[in-house]
């Protein structure tokens, strides 16, 4: 996998995380327990730190940047969909980003929290726990999301996917 230190600044990734090796991890990044970061997935901590919880999937071409004054923090078993870009944000746990979303600067989302695909949760935004955010800009509709059974099943089937790619994937030569 690419890894790779920016000056004296080192990822830290946890042993029991899984990380493709078509990911990119620079610089202030911080991986958690049992945590997966998949294939054309880029966390760039250059400006600033990341920070992925335990158990929370970023998935395929997702891409993680931070600011220098605004760190990019995502809580614990969280789903971060295909083709998202976070930046700047504060993600709590057991929220699920839709695929495609961007989620930008001082943009909080509560716990249980669901951002539909596509969805631009925009500067400044507050979205409150077990509400959904739907839309370009986004608009929440609070008290629409049961985060055990719409986000709990797709935190467990990840943590699961790590668990067989850390333990099977192999690169063939062409």
């Amino acid at each position: 996998m690419p890894l790779y230190a920016l000056g004296d600044v080192e990822p830290t990734i946890h042993p029991d995380a899984y990380v493709h090796p078509d990911a990119v991890v620079i610089g202030d990044v911080t991986i958690g327990a049992e945590s997966s970061v998949w294939a054309g997935a880029v966390l760039r901590g250059d400006d600033g730190s990341i920070r992925v919880g335990a158990r929370t999937s970023v998935q395929d071409g997702t891409v993680v940047h931070t600011t220098p004054d605004w760190p990019t923090v995502v809580g614990d078993d969280c789903v971060i969909g295909h083709v998202a870009h976070l930046e700047g944000c504060t993600i709590e746990d057991l929220v699920l980003v839709g695929s495609g979303s961007i989620v930008l600067h001082r943009a909080v989302l509560g716990s249980g929290v669901l951002v539909g695909a596509n969805a631009v949760v925009t500067n400044d935004m507050r979205v409150p726990s077990g509400a959904m955010a739907l839309g370009v800009p986004a608009k929440i509709r609070e008290g629409a999301v049961d985060a055990e059974a719409m986000i709990r099943p797709g935190v467990a089937s990840y943590v699961a996917r790590a668990r067989r790619y850390r333990a099977e994937l192999r690169e063939l030569s062409p």
